[in-house]
């Protein structure tokens, strides 16, 4: 069982995390870490539930619906309810994201056009002068 306990340096080396950041997703009961005195010991469910917590911020997902979606885990289901209730507010995220990206893909366009006429305006205005002027 040593090799599915994991101390929480351990941790932080294996997910590139803070011990900071364990102890917050331990304040918002996200992980559940073995208490020995003042020592957190993480259990092999902890590992998977840092691994979905990490993934879930990757992709926007708030704290709270990734709490909201660990804890279907235990439905009793075989994590039907927690696949459908995921894959509901993935697909929602994900039209999020779409929607983000066109928006930020219109600026960058009219951003463009605006640089490209700021430029020429510029231009124009170094051009050296005509003797008739």
């Amino acid at each position: 069982m040593t090799d599915e306990i994991m101390t929480i340096r351990q941790m932080c080396d294996q997910f590139d995390v803070t011990p900071r950041t364990l102890r917050f997703y331990e304040s918002k009961e996200l992980l559940f870490p073995i208490r020995e005195g003042q020592k957190r010991l993480f259990t092999r469910r902890d590992r998977a539930r840092l691994k979905l917590i990490l993934r879930g911020k990757k992709f926007g997902f708030s704290l709270e619906e990734i709490r909201q979606l660990l804890d279907l885990y235990d439905m009793g289901d075989q994590q039907q309810t927690q696949l459908a209730r995921t894959y509901e507010v993935a697909r929602q995220r994900l039209a999020d994201l779409v929607s983000q990206r066109d928006a930020l893909n219109e600026a960058i366009a009219e951003l463009t056009e605006q640089l490209k006429w700021g430029e020429e305006m510029l231009t124009s205005m170094r051009a050296p002068r005509s003797a008739a002027e």
